[in-house]
């Protein structure tokens, strides 16, 4: 049944620097305004951690190659609002998701310097929560003091579950960790649970005005 993921854990284990590309790129952009509401980038981090304990990738380049992604991303989005300031929160393609922007703002408001923090594990709204921060204010010293810790726990609490769930369920039943099917039952499960979750909330912001339905009108 999972066999179909053979060939690509096989192409990583060859071409990892591949997927550590990929995780990079995964954590920069679900930073990025917009993009980030969309893409799933904690789905990517989860499902690759499975292939930690049997070595077709490292730990230590994964859990960097997620920090620098996101370092970068978020380093990227509070400039852009640092530089433009607030007009940039009216300005496309912002205008489109309203209520994303409307979300973020009464979170920053609400946390203050933590909703920097928080923001880090709370989609979509964490795509919007750098640039908001920088549009309204925040100086660099305190943004980078609470974003690069936040960081720091958010990629281990994307990369350890993986990494712990295969290697307990080998050490638990003694099986070598090439050619056992729980890898490729996890990469499944995340994926699946990702997709469920985003319907979910995708069909819970259409019912009550979602940021798109809800821009239409004004266009």
């Amino acid at each position: 049944m999972t066999s179909f993921l053979d060939p690509l854990i096989s192409f990583v284990s060859v071409h990892a620097w591949l997927a550590y590309l990929t995780l990079f790129l995964a954590a920069l952009l679900e930073a990025v305004p917009v993009v980030g509401s969309v893409i799933p980038g904690s789905t990517i981090i989860l499902a690759l951690s499975a292939l930690v304990p049997g070595g077709e990738l490292k730990l230590q380049w994964v859990l960097l190659a997620a920090a620098l992604g996101a370092v970068l991303g978020d380093g990227s989005a509070y400039w852009l609002g640092h530089r433009q300031q607030r007009k940039i929160l009216n300005t496309w393609p912002l205008t489109n998701y309203p209520r994303l922007v409307e979300e973020s703002e009464t979170f920053f408001h609400r946390f203050g310097t933590w909703a920097v923090f928080f923001a880090r594990f709370v989609p979509p709204i964490r795509a919007f929560v750098p640039i908001t921060a920088g549009a309204l204010g925040m100086e660099p010293p305190r943004f980078y003091a609470v974003n690069i810790p936040a960081i720091l726990v958010w990629a281990p609490a994307h990369v350890l579950p993986g990494v712990l769930a295969v290697s307990a369920f080998h050490q638990y039943f003694g099986v070598p960790h090439e050619g056992h099917p729980f890898k490729h039952m996890w990469i499944l499960t995340v994926v699946a649970v990702a997709i469920v979750v985003g319907v979910t909330v995708w069909i819970y912001r259409r019912r009550n005005g979602g940021a798109v339905v809800e821009a239409k009108p004004r266009a």
